[in-house]
């Protein structure tokens, strides 16, 4: 099985980030990593190939020198090849970034010389948060799609898939070729060793350029704004758990909360 992972880079989670002068979040200086859910994604593939047989490929678009670590470790965790395509519009909104991932697909099948049967995105970047893209891929590649994935298996008439939902998981099964985005599973990506890090540090990634057509942006973000910062608590400073029960009672009755 041939699977294409789309991998995006974006600010680390555990950093705080504020607006900057122009009212855009401010970025510099803060370290980019792996989109979390494209890590699940690339394990899930890995483990599939694995276990069934078969080949992932990785590819992402951005500046060589900014996004090649990021292809690197991905390569040191399982994926057999990289590709690296430059970006062709700046903010770009979801369904532009979309039509630049169907080509960047279908120019990565003319690279390798076969077609994948399964491409896999994460349900969701950490940056924007709008679980859309993968949706508009599938539909601009007229692919089957499946969202917010936890278990590929293959199937007689092509791939079991789990599916998350509120009450638990559904399952389905599609025809190949699939787009499915990929939520938590019940795995963590495994870390690199140090030979999987030195070979992958050898690994020759291809850098295109000029290859993906400008698109227009249909939606263009206007602002942005930070969250309401909380207002301070009160303490409750009775000793005995009586009169602190109490106490938060009546705080709680004054607020209307009961």
């Amino acid at each position: 099985m041939n699977i294409l992972v789309c991998v995006k880079q974006v600010p680390d989670d555990f950093a705080k980030v504020h607006l900057g002068e122009n009212g855009k979040p401010a970025l510099d200086g803060i370290d980019k990593v792996v989109n979390a859910f494209d890590t699940y994604a690339v394990e899930m593939a890995v483990r599939l190939c694995e276990n069934h047989g078969g080949r992932v490929v990785v590819a992402t678009i951005g500046a060589e020198e900014e996004v090649r670590p990021s292809m690197v470790q991905m390569i040191a965790v399982g994926a057999n090849q990289a590709y690296i395509y430059a970006p062709s519009t700046a903010d770009a909104d979801e369904s532009a970034v979309a039509a630049g991932l169907a080509e960047l697909v279908k120019k990565t099948e003319e690279t390798v010389g076969e077609s994948f049967d399964l491409i896999m995105c994460g349900k969701e970047s950490t940056d924007e948060i709008s679980s859309q893209v993968g949706a508009m891929l599938a539909e601009k590649l007229n692919l089957s799609f499946v969202s917010s994935v936890i278990d590929v298996k293959p199937a007689e008439a092509g791939l079991c898939v789990r599916q998350e939902t509120e009450e638990g998981s559904a399952s389905y099964e599609v025809f190949c070729p699939a787009v499915v985005t990929v939520a938590k599973p019940e795995y963590d990506p495994r870390y690199p060793n140090l030979k999987s890090k030195m070979a992958a540090r050898k690994a020759v990634i291809p850098y295109f350029t000029d290859t993906l057509s400008p698109v227009q942006p249909a939606v263009r973000c206007i602002s942005y704004s930070e969250p309401a910062k909380r207002e301070a608590g009160v303490k409750i400073q009775e000793k005995n758990a009586v009169d602190a029960v109490a106490r938060a009672i009546a705080l709680m009755a004054d607020d209307k909360v009961l």
